[in-house]
């Protein structure tokens, strides 16, 4: 457990420093922000043709109204959570690889749902719109990081049944 918690941090602690750099928000954190407004203004045409999508804003084309998409609100951090717990946690490689694909896409899924929510929401209250986004919304995307882990750890081989394996595997050699 505590070298769980030393590597976790110090994975933490990394890739929060590298998330700062303007390199990586130049290469990374700004085209996947872009990217998840492009993403949401595309699902919302599906059913409503008045929105569009600048760069990192989401905005209403009936009523003005427009939301900007910054740190905090694009699922960087919580992916950085999540990884960070995979990476710490003693697993196969493959298994972490495939863990971190499917939680990204679990998170992002999860966050264009908290956009577009959020995108609606704000046109029809402001009030209820900084509360789900200030309370609710930030707690669920963590919530769902720290799910996906725990689901990803239930779903991990046991030691005893990759041991099974080995022997069978030498048996039938």
């Amino acid at each position: 457990m505590l070298r769980f918690l030393i590597f976790f941090t110090v994975i933490l602690i990394l890739l929060f420093t590298a998330e700062l750099t303007q390199p990586v928000q130049n290469a990374i954190i700004l085209p996947w922000t872009e990217a998840l407004a492009l993403t949401s203004a595309s699902l919302i045409t599906l059913f409503d043709s008045n929105v569009a999508a600048f760069g990192k804003i989401l905005h209403s084309t009936t009523n003005g109204f427009a939301v900007s998409i910054e740190a905090g609100c694009n699922g960087i951090e919580a992916a950085i959570v999540l990884i960070a717990a995979i990476f710490a946690f003693p697993a196969p490689w493959k298994n972490r690889i495939l863990g971190i694909i499917a939680g990204l896409l679990a998170l992002q899924s999860l966050n264009i749902i908290r956009v577009i929510s959020l995108f609606y929401l704000g046109q029809w209250n402001q009030q209820a719109f900084e509360w789900a986004h200030l309370y609710i919304w930030q707690a669920l995307i963590m919530l769902d990081a720290l799910i996906v882990w725990l689901i990803w750890i239930r779903m991990l081989p046991t030691l005893e049944s990759a041991c099974d394996a080995v022997q069978s595997q030498t048996i039938k050699q």
